[in-house]
């Protein structure tokens, strides 16, 4: 039957009853609406049968109205079952104590192996992982994520050109490929020295190769500056016709560095009103366990009484012997900032545009090409901002090299 299904979930009670007639007492219940079953007659006097655990209350109440005696004979379910797991307390706790157990070994660093890298490196390694936190006996949600150790890693040991970081279990496994110095080849092609782009050359120093340019020239971008044809020059039409008269032509590898001033133009737009956030120094540290999409606060419950706040987070997860559980533990940095607010002159806005727009320009030629000279071209206020147009010149290596092509 449908109804004993899932009987055994909710529990049920083998009752029996006796007197005159007594599965008259049956009958009752089931007028009532109370399910009953499994009804058997064991005397003239005495029958018994099973009722739902939840229904023992309204069979009680019957049974004041009736002359019947009840008693109930045997308990069954699931109901019973944890009734009488729970009152076996040492039971319980060895359980609980066990699953925290397994729970606290699950979540420890047993082993950290390095792999494909030599002994020395190894040895830096291992020494940089300690500094991190992690060898054998560390608590796993106290170490940073695999890629977090990665990136960690490849910037305190320059040596490492690739780090992998495995988690597996309660072992980390770390697997390196290290940086291979390469001397570059000199191409021993031949090659010219073209400009790549256009100004006016300041200085040369030419190492291999013939000059085509001399200081104070203005030249355009593609023009040959420094030629790898040893020899080469303009000759006239009648001895272009001898050819044994020509002198002949050695090529070579041009080297040379060719310093010339160059020119660009940079727009900024610089706004009157600056806000950006200030952090005082003041924070508060919190601890939560995340249960899916809930944070289950385990220390630091009051809020700090910050306006303005920044928070920083950490999550790390929880592991039960080879599975990852979900629960995870969050550490959340609850740092106190100030939004600050300033209003700079028309003058500061200017001089403030200006040193930008010399910092974006010098991040985009290098450190080794040099600003000798801004000037502010066009200059404008609208919607409380300065916007300016500027003018710079440079002083930059423009060499390019480009290979000879010797054909037939």
């Amino acid at each position: 039957m449908k109804q004993t299904q899932s009987i055994f979930l909710t529990g049920y009670v083998t009752i029996k009853i006796e007197g005159h007639h007594p599965e008259l007492f049956f009958d009752l219940c089931a007028r009532n609406g109370i399910f009953t079953w499994n009804i058997k007659r064991t005397s003239d006097t005495v029958c018994q049968g099973n009722v739902r655990l939840n229904d023992i209350s309204h069979i009680r109440a019957i049974r004041r109205n009736t002359v019947y005696k009840v008693r109930f004979l045997r308990k069954k379910g699931l109901p019973f079952i944890f009734k009488q797991f729970f009152y076996r307390k040492p039971l319980i706790v060895s359980l609980l104590m066990s699953v925290l157990f397994v729970f606290l070994l699950s979540n420890i660093v047993w082993d950290v192996k390095i792999k494909n890298v030599h002994p020395e490196l190894e040895k830096r390694i291992d020494n940089q992982l300690n500094q991190y936190g992690i060898h054998p006996g560390a608590l796993k949600f106290t170490i940073g994520s695999p890629g977090e150790i990665q990136q960690k890693l490849l910037t305190d040991i320059p040596e490492l050109l690739w780090v992998g970081v495995t988690e597996k279990g309660t072992t980390y496994h770390l697997e390196g490929v290290e940086k291979t110095v390469v001397e570059e080849r000199e191409d021993a092609g031949a090659r010219n020295i073209i400009a790549a782009k256009e100004g006016v050359i300041v200085d040369m120093f030419v190492s291999k190769g013939q000059p085509m340019v001399e200081v104070n020239d203005l030249v355009k971008k593609g023009q040959l500056l420094v030629s790898g044809e040893l020899g080469r020059k303009n000759v006239k039409e009648e001895e272009k016709k001898d050819e044994k008269k020509q002198q002949a032509k050695k090529l070579v590898t041009a080297e040379a560095e060719v310093i010339a001033k160059t020119w660009y133009e940079s727009k900024v737009n610089i706004p009157l009103e600056v806000n950006y956030d200030v952090l005082t120094g003041e924070n508060k540290v919190k601890h939560y366990l995340r249960l899916g999409k809930y944070l289950l606060p385990i220390w630091g419950f009051k809020n700090p009484d910050y306006d303005q706040v920044q928070i920083e987070a950490e999550e790390s997860t929880f592991n039960f012997l080879k599975w990852e559980i979900p629960i995870s533990y969050v550490k959340q940095n609850v740092q106190e900032k100030n939004i600050v607010s300033t209003k700079r002159t028309k003058a500061e806005a200017v001089n403030d545009g200006i040193k930008q727009a010399e910092k974006d320009l010098q991040n985009i030629l290098g450190n080794n090409a040099t600003i000798t000279f801004e000037k502010v071209l066009h200059e404008r206020m609208e919607r409380g901002k300065v916007k300016l147009t500027l003018y710079f010149t440079v002083y930059e290596n423009i060499a390019k090299n480009q290979p000879i092509s010797q054909g037939d």
